[in-house]
């Protein structure tokens, strides 16, 4: 006898009382065939199929369910050992490593389906009571749930170990983060698959998570500077001010950044002690990241002796110039060299440039060399550095008198 046609929904939500009987009878026209009861349905199928009765439990019937048992185990044996290891050498030719990760992440669950797929099959060929079927029907949505969410959460875990094992390896912003943001997803799933398992059982989650509602508000009230530890994070883990390793200043302390957690960034200082500064502080306050210099300006004044002649300040402006112009690593375009001021006690040559080299030491290394050849140009015009000097006159009847006296 031809059974007729039913439609069949994967995951629909368990049955109540009233439905949980009709679903007792689960080839009868116009009945939706539930989640936990489309296993039973396949069996009873190929059971007619084979010209086995479906009512009672005879000899037969414990036959095909141990039989079913050992094509579970069998198909378990394939999966491991050999499905699975050919994907795996399969992997091991493609450019990416991602296949690398998920094919054996995937293996543990893939089997345990194939185990409980035997499992449940084999329970469903003995006819047991409705209260027996009820309970397999339930464990069974249960079980497959688990299997499909541990499969899903593999699979997640391994497309974000490969996502922080790439932007390690191009040394993007969110490598730092990426531990703690693994750990926050796998976290989130985890909790949406446990709500999703309760609500197919048939559980109100609105009125559950309603009657939590009270019990969140006084533990975010409690717990108010850890979650805005936690949102600064977050902050930090989108905007990027500063990664690992990286020089900054955070609220007037100069450091190197060793560690971003969820609560607190860890800074050593210069004075190699080490700051735990909050995340919430972090986000909220000025930053200034000493690593991201595109070049460093430099500004500086020369000043030569009173007795300098105009033309040997004119050319020492042009030598000074003309030096800084044709070194490769000088802007061109920041380049400033004038004979700006008469100090107290100098003529005053000031220049300004930037250099390309954003490294502290390098840039400081092209310094020296400009302030050499600046020494050179000023020895080369038969000029003289100034130091700070200053004339007393002094004239009058007391210094006549004064005098006069030291000489008498």
């Amino acid at each position: 006898m031809r059974l007729p046609p039913k439609r069949l929904l994967p995951l629909a939500p368990a049955a109540g009382p009233a439905e949980l009987g009709a679903a007792e009878n689960p080839v009868a026209d116009g009945v939706r065939i539930d989640a936990h009861d489309f296993l039973e349905h396949l069996v009873d199928t190929a059971l007619r199929l084979l010209g086995i009765p479906d009512s009672g439990n005879t000899v037969t019937h414990f036959a095909v369910a141990a039989g079913l048992l050992v094509i579970a185990l069998l198909g378990r044996r394939i999966v491991t050992g050999l499905f699975f290891p050919t994907l795996r050498r399969l992997a091991e030719r493609t450019e990416t490593t991602l296949d690398d990760k998920l094919f054996p992440a995937l293996e543990r669950p893939a089997a345990a389906l194939v185990t409980l797929l035997g499992l449940f099959s084999s329970l469903r060929v003995l006819k047991l009571t409705a209260e027996a079927d009820r309970f397999i029907g339930h464990g069974s949505q249960v079980a497959f749930s688990l299997v499909l969410f541990w499969a899903l959460w593999c699979g997640l875990a391994a497309l974000l170990e490969h996502a922080g094992e790439v932007a390690r390896e191009r040394a993007l912003g969110v490598a730092a983060f990426m531990p703690w943001i693994r750990k926050t997803t796998l976290i989130l799933f985890a909790v949406v698959g446990v709500l999703l398992t309760v609500q197919g059982l048939g559980f109100d989650v609105k009125a559950l998570l309603a009657g939590l509602g009270i019990g969140g508000l006084a533990f975010a009230l409690a717990a108010q500077d850890t979650l805005a530890n936690v949102f600064g994070a977050i902050v930090v883990a989108v905007d990027q001010p500063f990664r690992v390793g990286e020089t900054v200043r955070i609220g007037g302390h100069l450091g190197k950044v060793e560690d971003v957690g969820l609560r607190s960034t860890r800074v050593r200082l210069q004075d190699r002690s080490l700051m735990v500064i909050p995340n919430k502080t972090v986000a909220s306050d000025t930053i200034t990241n000493l690593s991201r210099f595109t070049g460093r300006r430099f500004e500086q004044v020369i000043g030569v002796t009173y007795a300098s002649r105009p033309e040997q300040v004119e050319s020492l402006v042009a030598d000074v110039r003309a030096m800084l112009l044709a070194r490769p690593d000088v802007d061109r375009g920041e380049v400033h060299v004038y004979f700006r001021d008469f100090g107290g006690s100098s003529l005053d040559v000031w220049l300004a440039y930037e250099v390309t080299e954003a490294d502290f030491g390098r840039s400081l290394a092209i310094k020296q060399e400009v302030n050499l050849a600046i020494m050179r140009a000023v020895e080369a015009r038969g000029l003289a550095f100034a130091f700070p000097t200053r004339t007393v006159e002094l004239a009058g009847p007391a210094f006549d008198r004064l005098v006069g006296t030291r000489n008498g």
